[in-house]
């Protein structure tokens, strides 16, 4: 119904916030992964939105882009996550760093949420790892790794040299999350063995 709201930001507030759009104040409850993000006040802002009508009450919910928007309607879709179970999980962890979770099959990021035990976080890998795929956590990422190789691991998400970089990562400690960040930020992967890899990427966690 409403795509998104554009107009000065109002009010902040903790996980809501005011921006005024044709002389009307829409009150937005959003992540606070978003708030971290915003102008000052008075600053235009552009808004994606989702609107739930209930008997009782409508709530509008916001967020920085369509991505964002989409990966909040997939959580709506995971058995057990409502519309305040969904926004808690993006305001402990952005939406990015969720995608990539899914992705890897980090549950253990993903229960850090409140209120998001680790069945929960369990379901959410199962119910939506066919539907992000790398190519969704390619935009949040670091520059450097080249779009046509990750374009064509996304049906697997990480693979080859890569793949067995990430692996080697996690057995030496790190989450699976932590490692495809690492692994993903090394410029000119899809050209190294996946010790050099390794040693690239480590830099970026030590």
């Amino acid at each position: 119904m409403i795509s998104y709201i554009r107009g000065p930001l109002v009010e902040v507030d903790e996980e809501v916030i005011v921006v005024e759009a044709g002389n009307v104040g829409y009150n937005i409850r959003v992540p606070l992964s978003f708030l971290e993000t915003l102008p000052p006040l008075g600053s235009e802002v552009r808004v994606y939105t989702y609107l739930r009508v209930q008997e009782d009450a409508m709530t509008l919910y916001g967020f920085a882009g369509r991505q964002d928007l989409k990966i909040f309607k997939q959580l709506l879709g995971v058995n057990g996550v409502g519309p305040k179970g969904a926004l808690a999980l993006l305001s402990a962890i952005s939406p990015a760093d969720l995608r990539i979770a899914i992705v890897s099959g980090d549950a253990k990021a993903i229960s850090r949420a409140p209120g998001i035990g680790l069945k929960t976080a369990q379901r959410v890998i199962l119910d939506l790892k066919e539907k992000v795929s790398m190519e969704d956590v390619l935009p949040s990422l670091a520059e450097g790794t080249a779009a046509a190789d990750v374009s064509a691991r996304a049906a697997s998400g990480v693979t080859g040299a890569s793949r067995e970089a990430v692996d080697a990562l996690v057995a030496l400690g790190y989450s699976p999350m932590e490692a495809t960040k690492a692994v993903r930020k090394v410029e000119g992967a899809d050209e190294m063995t996946s010790e050099q890899i390794l040693k690239a990427s480590l830099r970026y966690l030590l």
